[in-house]
């Protein structure tokens, strides 16, 4: 919460915190986001406990496969960012999961056929015709991913309002029609809309520079009017209120 503490040293504080890995803890207090119903890292555990080969695309930190309870005789995980390959590995391999640098671009560094469970939780691009590659026939691919305009009520506030397409872009029919030209049968799609909240100027902060496409290019010293603004306005009326966008998608591999 703001209390007593000014502009300046909220600020200061989420500049000076660091945003690597995926893990939110420092916004305990400060945020709060609804979480979706379907409980994804509850329901990815349980095809982890049941498959034999799986693959975790774009792992990040490393922190949500590392908190299933089980774990497939083969699990591999990649990511790209250099900072967070290191705290995956840390994380996975006393959990006997390898770690992967990849470039998140085409192709996957693994042969065809290669995994009956791929998952992936908020990747920043989907290589639908690489995932239906390296999945066994009657494999899976599960996957929790950012939709449309999610969190454009803060994208807004600092860049202005955004073109229809900019506002559809990670639309879930999308993803149902690129999953199907790949080849795979979308068994299950959904999508909620979450009530995010920001408690203070710092929480803002902390997460423009964590999520960095939010506002490209995000910086303290760039904004600093539009955050004192923001912190006024926070401090006058409440939490600053967002619309998190969230879905689900379940596809399978025919064959089997």
């Amino acid at each position: 919460m703001t209390g007593s503490r000014s502009f300046e040293e909220l600020v200061a504080e989420a500049e000076a915190v660091s945003v690597e890995g995926w893990d939110f803890s420092w916004l305990a207090g400060r945020a709060t986001e609804e979480r979706p119903s379907w409980g994804y890292q509850r329901v990815m555990g349980e095809r982890l406990a049941r498959a034999s080969a799986a693959l975790d695309i774009q792992t990040g930190g490393g922190e949500v496969l590392a908190g299933v309870a089980e774990l497939p005789p083969l699990t591999v995980a990649t990511e790209s960012w250099a900072p967070n390959i290191a705290k995956a590995t840390a994380l996975l391999h006393p959990r006997g999961a390898v770690v992967v640098a990849d470039a998140d671009e085409p192709p996957l560094p693994f042969g065809d056929a290669a995994f009956d469970l791929v998952t992936s939780r908020h990747p920043v691009t989907v290589w639908w015709s690489e995932i239906a590659r390296v999945l066994r026939p009657g494999g899976t691919y599960f996957s929790q991913q950012v939709g449309p305009a999610s969190v454009f009520e803060l994208v807004e506030y600092f860049l202005g309002p955004q073109p229809a397409d900019v506002r559809r872009a990670r639309h879930p029919d999308d993803a149902r029609r690129a999953a199907e030209e790949a080849g795979l049968e979308v068994v299950d799609l959904r999508a909620e809309s979450l009530r995010t909240e920001f408690y203070d100027i710092g929480a803002v902060v902390y997460f423009l520079r964590k999520v960095v496409w939010m506002v490209p290019g995000f910086t303290v010293a760039a904004h600093r009017e539009r955050l004192r603004e923001l912190d006024e306005l926070i401090r006058s009326e409440g939490p600053f209120v967002a619309h998190t966008t969230r879905f689900l998608i379940e596809a399978r591999k025919g064959g089997a």
